[in-house]
């Protein structure tokens, strides 16, 4: 328990730090191009989760985020007493990946972001955005665990483009990025709305797919 918490922690700073990074380099490089930043930082993002998740993935299942620790647990792929340990983990490696990108660019540990993400058309992109990942998790999982790594890294680097929201899709990574006054930050107080259309987007993913491909209770979500 002790390496797999150690593992999601790990894995949750080095996307943190790919996200907030990518994030920073691209619009200091774009010349106030927008959408070459976002492009950049997208890129980036699909990238590295594809490396984290072959990385790590046989080690804790990679999840990196609490929205799918939430439903592997609902599955059983992962015992409730663990959810806890996990999300911690996925919290503490969020705010040390967001600390360790700013000091790559000689920026403060942590200073409030004012990158107004709020409005019903954000909330709902947040939902389709989680749902969507986790639609992809599930479904690939079932007919080809190995493709798992490859199809979140798509997944993400096309919803960055497809959603309002730039699909942030994971509560750590939503709460550690109000922290971060940079391209990829979001204000305090459009946290809330973000992790909860998160969960329910999360939540109705997994029971989707319980419904549509059924698994015996001893599987397990995600590449292990």
């Amino acid at each position: 328990m002790v390496r797999r918490a150690a593992t999601e922690a790990l894995g949750t700073a080095f996307l943190l730090m790919a996200v907030v990074g990518s994030g920073i380099m691209g619009e200091r490089l774009a010349g106030g191009n927008v959408a070459i930043a976002l492009l950049a930082n997208a890129v980036a993002t699909g990238a590295a989760l594809v490396a984290l998740i072959l990385a790590f993935g046989s080690i804790s299942g990679a999840h990196f985020n609490p929205a799918v620790t939430l439903a592997d647990a609902m599955q059983s792929g992962i015992t409730w007493r663990e959810v806890p340990v996990y999300m911690v983990a996925q919290l503490i490696g969020a705010f040390g990946g967001v600390a360790a990108a700013h000091l790559m660019f000689g920026l403060p540990l942590f200073f409030a972001s004012h990158h107004m993400r709020s409005g019903g058309a954000q909330l709902w992109s947040e939902f389709i955005a989680t749902f969507g990942l986790l639609s992809v998790i599930w479904g690939c999982s079932r007919a080809r665990s190995s493709a798992v790594p490859f199809a979140v890294g798509a997944y993400i680097t096309a919803a960055y483009w497809f959603t309002a929201s730039t699909s942030f899709a994971n509560p750590a990574v939503t709460i550690a990025r109000a922290f971060s006054d940079s391209f990829a930050g979001i204000r305090p107080s459009d946290v809330g709305g973000f992790v909860l259309a998160q969960a329910a987007g999360a939540t109705a993913g997994a029971l989707a797919f319980s419904w549509l491909v059924p698994l015996p209770r001893d599987a397990v979500l995600g590449p292990d």
